[in-house]
Order: C-alpha cells, then structure tokens, then sequence
C-alpha cells in the first residue's frame, strides 16, 4: 500500500530522453540558490557594518535613526534573497517527478511568503518611524 507523498509521475519526454536538460536545470537552480545565498550575506554584511557605525556614532538619536535605516536595508535584502530562493525552488520541483517534492515546495512557498507579508509590514512601520523623525527634525544637531 502506498501513500499519497509516496507518489512519482510517470517518466516524460523530459527524463526518459533529455536527462542532460535535468541535469543543467539542476544545475541552473543550485546558482540560483546561491545567488540568494550571495545577497543575503552581502545584506548581513552591510548591516553589520552600518550597525557599528550607528553605535559608536555620535548621539542617541543619530543612533536609533542610523539603527533603523540599517534594518530596512536588511530588510530588502532579507526579501530579495527570498524571492530568489522561491524561483530556485519551482524549478527544482518543476523537474521533479515527486509528489512529497510538490508538497515541500507548497509548504517552502507558504512559509517564505508569510514571512515576506510580516517583514515587509514591520520594515514599512520603520520606514514611517524614520520619516516622522526627520519631517518633525529630532535628533538633528
């Protein structure tokens, strides 16, 4: 008896002849994958940095305004970087003959989707934050 994740599309055109196609869309989707890997540790990077440079600069103020510019900075690259790992992972499932594939990928999609719809609403609560600082002109010197 088998069961419903235990399922495999029967064989197509596109792994009973082109296996070498497989393969490059393999292939194509782990660069995908690191490009995202790439912009996420470039986005950590960036803000490590202008994290150190909001601390140790001059001012609360200066500080809590440098702080949250750097955590919208992240924040896109945070999205960025996942809606890049989403295209990597339709393709890799697009090729994929497995039902428990498909179901994995729904599973991924729905939990880098909530997590974009919940940073996205925190980084434009930020955003806010740092344009009522500068239109009412705290913590200016």
């Amino acid at each position: 008896m088998s069961g419903f994740f235990d399922y495999v599309r029967a064989e197509g055109l596109l792994h009973g002849r082109m296996e070498w196609l497989v393969g490059a869309i393999e292939l194509a989707a782990t660069l995908i994958d690191l490009v995202a890997i790439s912009v996420l540790l470039v986005g950590a990077i960036r803000f490590v940095i202008g994290y150190l440079k909001a601390e140790f600069g001059p001012g609360e103020d200066q500080r809590k305004r440098g702080l949250n510019a750097e955590r919208v900075e992240l924040g896109r690259y945070i999205l960025a970087g996942l809606e890049i790992l989403i295209v990597s992972d339709i393709i890799t499932t697009a090729v994929s003959l497995a039902m428990a594939d498909l179901v994995f990928l729904g599973i991924l999609v729905v939990i880098r989707s909530v997590t974009s719809f919940f940073l996205e609403r925190e980084l434009e609560t930020v955003r806010r934050e740092l344009g009522a600082v500068e239109e009412t002109g705290e913590g200016r010197t």
